[in-house]
């Protein structure tokens, strides 16, 4: 074969390799090796295939998907090659294969396969394919376990970031933090790049922001806190002004006399008595380390009769100094309720003294935060300006995965179809073409699957949509704007153009876009309004023709 795809090529350019180097064509279950053997030896491994990756229900209780995982495909495929050393492995575990086999796992790459998906950051919805992968059966099939664990994690906790940046609201800064939580590097990884694509705002994780470029979030723990015994530790007190124009040279007795001022100031005073020194000192030289982006974590002791306190001290010196500190952090505690009491303490503060925006001053919010949570703020009232959020989000701990599957749906130009007792599970046969049909509001209204030859649907003109397996439901749309979802992304030998894989930053803009395209019943929480997917009328007779053909007819004694 031509080493086209090895090279990244398939007339589009040089694709990058995977970001992660173990995304080999070595990762995958071994039966993806028995059968391209059992394919090979039965002369059927350049038969023709057609595949369908796609998933059976929306996560979280939800009814909604964000697709995600779409580049890190590309390029798997782009660069599939089996290397020597790779062969020699394989060699060991299949010692009865013959030495023709290997010979033909040396020379396969992707530039015959054909991938049709819709764009990574799109709204997506149970039994629509999410990629259509067409090629040599055997190489194809090498495909699915790669394909599957490279999707299934990227739009789970995709979508559960979205899911949180939809009860946050617009307004509110999202912050992942969760990477000292995740299931290993890769986790982290991964889920620093999704949880951004899915509306986030930063990460704490440096090795992501390099790597995709995410802005990059984070102060002081505890433990920062807590090492500092008082402002004595302190030896270098001095502090130039933000326009370099003077030079506070003991800077702790600015912040000491500060917080002398607002003890004895007519809004706060009796609201706090002695302060922690040690919080004091931890503040102070934190502070002149970063005066530009100071933001404190104000419950190691006490937050409002020691952290705030003391971080207001420190936020007003610099103030003096031209500097304008960013905020504080609540990790403990009643939420929602030292939020309101922090914020009346900032006011006050800038009512007292004069400071222009200093109640305004930013206020987040971590401990492991959830969905949940974040909404039940929401119901008691809160000042938080931004959420902190690690475990629940990155472990995706309301539910463990997707459940991507990727079934033959043609081989050799005939459909194919899997049948089961449980009607969930049976594929929707033949090579598709996928469109969403949107209604005069501008929402979308159904996706609707139709056969490769059928015409596309057109805007003013009334079509049937059926559920693919339940007869009675059914219903007509005219749809005022149609929208074909599948695009090509890797041509291979065909003669269609290669769409380009937009940035992470494109990608995320394009998932809030859509979100906020969807219907609002739909993106609810509670008691969500299931989207409508459907197949055309031809498609759904077919389906039913096949299905009867390929069962069983049983026989009574």
């Amino acid at each position: 074969m031509a080493d086209a795809a090895a090279n990244g090529d398939a007339r589009g350019g040089a694709v990058p390799r995977p970001t992660n180097p173990m995304v080999t064509p070595l990762l995958t279950d071994l039966y993806q090796f028995t059968m391209a053997y059992a394919y090979w030896k039965a002369g059927k491994h350049l038969d023709s295939g057609v595949f369908d990756l796609y998933f059976r229900k929306n996560p979280f209780a939800g009814e909604f998907t964000i697709f995600g995982g779409l580049e890190e495909c590309i390029r798997f495929i782009a660069n599939f090659k089996i290397t020597e050393e790779e062969i020699k492995f394989l060699r060991t575990v299949m010692p009865t294969c013959e030495d023709g086999f290997f010979e033909y796992l040396s020379s396969i790459d992707c530039s015959d396969v054909e991938v049709y998906a819709i764009p990574e950051g799109y709204v997506v919805f149970p039994k629509v394919p999410l990629m259509r992968i067409e090629g040599p059966v055997a190489v194809v099939q090498l495909l699915e376990t790669p394909f599957l664990s490279l999707v299934n994690y990227a739009s789970l906790v995709t979508t559960n970031a979205a899911r949180h940046r939809l009860v946050a609201g617009k307004s509110k800064n999202l912050l992942e933090f969760g990477l000292r939580r995740a299931q290993g590097p890769d986790g982290g990884i991964s889920a620093s790049r999704y949880s951004y694509m899915g509306g986030f705002d930063a990460t704490s994780n440096v090795a992501a922001g390099r790597l995709f470029g995410i802005p990059i979030r984070g102060t002081h723990s505890h433990a920062f806190v807590s090492s500092f015994m008082g402002l004595h530790e302190i030896t270098d007190k001095a502090l130039a002004s933000s326009d370099s124009s003077n030079r506070c040279e003991d800077f702790v007795s600015l912040v000491q006399n500060w917080l002398i001022r607002i003890q004895d100031s007519s809004s706060l005073r009796g609201t706090f008595g002695e302060t922690s020194q040690s919080e004091l000192a931890a503040f102070t030289s934190y502070a002149l380390a970063f005066p530009n982006s100071f933001l404190a974590l104000v419950d190691t002791y006490d937050v409002m009769r020691s952290g705030v306190p003391n971080f207001c001290a420190v936020a007003l010196a610099l103030n003096d100094m031209g500097y304008k500190a960013v905020g504080i952090r609540l990790d403990s505690g009643d939420l929602a309720y030292l939020s309101v009491e922090i914020r009346k303490f900032f006011h006050a503060i800038e009512e007292d003294f004069g400071v222009v925006g200093f109640g305004k001053m930013s206020i987040t919010a971590s401990n492991d935060l959830n969905e949940e949570t974040i909404d039940a703020l929401n119901k008691q009232g809160h000042e938080v300006d931004a959420f902190g959020i690690g475990t629940y989000l990155v472990t995706c701990y309301a539910q463990a995965a997707l459940g991507c599957v990727f079934k033959l749906v043609e081989i050799n130009k005939q459909p194919r179809i899997k049948l089961s007792e449980d009607v969930t599970k049976v594929s929707i046969p033949c090579k598709k073409k996928c469109y969403r049909l949107y209604g005069k509001e501008g929402y979308p209204l159904v996706d609707i699957m139709t056969g490769e030859d059928e015409p596309s649907p057109k805007i003013g003109e009334r079509l049937l949509c059926r559920h693919p397996f339940n007869e009675s439901k059914r219903a007509y749309v005219v749809p005022q704007h149609v929208e074909e979802l599948l695009k090509c992304y890797w041509p291979g030998n065909s003669s269609n153009s290669r769409e380009e894989l937009p940035s992470l930053h494109e990608i995320r803009t394009r998932c809030i876009q859509h979100l906020d395209r969807m219907r609002p019943d739909h993106m609810r929480r509670l008691n969500p309004t299931p989207y409508k997917v459907s197949v055309s009328a031809k498609l759904y007779d077919f389906i039913h023709f096949l299905w009867l053909n390929e069962a069983p007819v049983g026989e009574l004694q």
